[in-house]
């Protein structure tokens, strides 16, 4: 089911431009509504439900209906995410509650250079990759050209019967 903002929980984002909901939303379905200062989905019926939205409220205001197979009939879950774990609360429609938590990262935050092993810019027109020494050749003929002969052309209907597609007449 697609994602909804609980106005009564949604803040804005403190007044802002851009709420958080807004800006990762992938498919930029978020919007605030100016008047009220709060968010919505404006258009539901396209919600990837990727869950992005809801990770990231801080008011926790964003909500979907959880997929059958981890919270089946009416169940709700709500994410909470933080720099290191996001736990997953499920809420039962009989009123049980499960909680989840999982690891997000498995180094420190901010500790990964990402462009450690990086080479230098080269020659635009080598089509070697950055971790290739030399190009491989191709074993066999990739492109290989066949002949066919007009008795090879036909068609076949859903019955299975294939009938020449050039009669003589």
């Amino acid at each position: 089911m697609p994602s909804y903002v609980n106005p009564e929980k949604c803040d804005g984002c403190k007044g802002g431009e851009i709420t958080a909901c807004m800006y990762v939303c992938p498919h930029d379905l978020m919007v605030l509504d100016e008047k009220e200062m709060k968010a919505y989905n404006q258009e539901p019926y396209e919600c990837w439900e990727c869950y992005s939205c809801i990770k990231i409220c801080p008011q926790g205001a964003v909500t979907a209906r959880p997929y059958a197979d981890f919270a089946p009939m009416g169940g709700t879950s709500i994410p909470l995410r933080s720099a290191e774990d996001i736990m997953w609360t499920i809420q039962f429609r009989s009123g049980e509650v499960k909680r989840f938590k999982f690891p997000i990262r498995t180094t420190p935050e901010g500790s990964i250079d990402p462009f450690k092993d990086k080479p230098e810019a080269g020659d635009l027109e080598n089509e070697l990759l950055y971790n290739e020494t030399e190009l491989k050749t191709p074993k066999e003929v990739v492109n290989k050209k066949y002949e066919l002969q007009e008795a090879d052309v036909g068609q076949c209907w859903e019955d299975g019967i294939c009938e020449p597609k050039y009669v003589n007449m």
